[in-house]
């Protein structure tokens, strides 16, 4: 059905589930430059989903993220995380989000679990549940026999997947992920994949990414806003059959040429 309000395609949303996130009439206009980064922006984010958050670069994803984390203020409008004002209690917010931006956030002489500790104990957790979460998160991440490694000596890969396992860190509630996985190897890729599905139940997750296949696997719903308006939300299966499955490419193999055809090297 079209959105009444904006003439937009938006699937009724899910009945049973409650809106862990909800952005209203959101609007970022930089000073410096009066660029309109985010126009007017609705959408909820509901909990025990992870929402694929999709856009172009530019289109306003990022500005977006900033402003549920409190790292930017918002020019108009407002967003309500977990009930409370992203304006005036955003210190509350922060007490059970958590975040992982495009760039790493480890320390190179940090070991591992000294990241997850240190993180845990920013978040306010005591010693005891620091403990007991570092265990938990080591194995979920299969990095147990690198927890006594610096960070700047692991793979590209294992770094990412550590700076993920830390927004999720202090029992987080709500989870703001920015391209997670970009520029990762297929392997840590599909791992950081897993651990997103494992720890979803119960968390209002919001992942920004630029792979199709990641957003359809891993969204229960996918929101795609451009020029810092949202322009189509619903589940991969409804925007699917309401906007199609994409181009089709059809490849003709040349038939193998004749042994005495083929030009030899020298």
């Amino acid at each position: 059905p079209q959105d009444p309000r904006h003439g937009l395609l938006v699937e009724e949303p899910p009945a049973q589930l409650q809106p862990g996130v909800s952005i209203r009439n959101l609007v970022k206009i930089y000073s410096s430059s009066n660029r309109v980064a985010v126009n007017g922006l609705s959408l909820d984010f509901y909990e025990g989903q992870i929402t694929s958050f999709l856009g172009h670069n530019g289109a306003g994803k990022t500005t977006t993220m900033s402003i549920l984390t409190g790292l930017l203020p918002p020019t108009s409008g407002t967003a309500y995380v977990l009930g409370w004002d992203i304006r005036c209690d955003i210190d509350s917010i922060r007490k059970t989000l958590g975040m992982c931006p495009q760039h790493n956030v480890l320390f190179d002489i940090l070991t591992v679990e000294e990241h997850i500790w240190f993180y845990g104990r920013l978040k306010g957790l005591a010693e005891e549940q620091v403990k007991a979460e570092m265990e938990q998160l080591l194995r979920d991440t299969g990095l147990p026999h690198k927890r006594h490694e610096q960070t700047r000596n692991l793979s590209g890969g294992m770094q990412r997947k550590l700076s993920v396992a830390i927004a999720f860190v202090g029992g987080s509630r709500v989870v703001v992920l920015d391209e997670p996985t970009a520029g990762v190897d297929p392997y840590s890729r599909r791992s950081i994949w897993e651990l997103l599905l494992k720890y979803r139940k119960g968390r209002t997750i919001v992942l920004s990414t630029h792979y199709m296949d990641e957003a359809e696997l891993l969204g229960d719903r996918i929101a795609i806003i451009a020029q810092g308006r949202l322009r189509c939300c619903g589940s991969p299966l409804f925007l699917k059959a309401r906007l199609g499955t994409g181009y089709y490419l059809t490849l003709v193999k040349r038939e193998r040429a004749e042994p005495g055809n083929v030009p030899q090297l020298s």
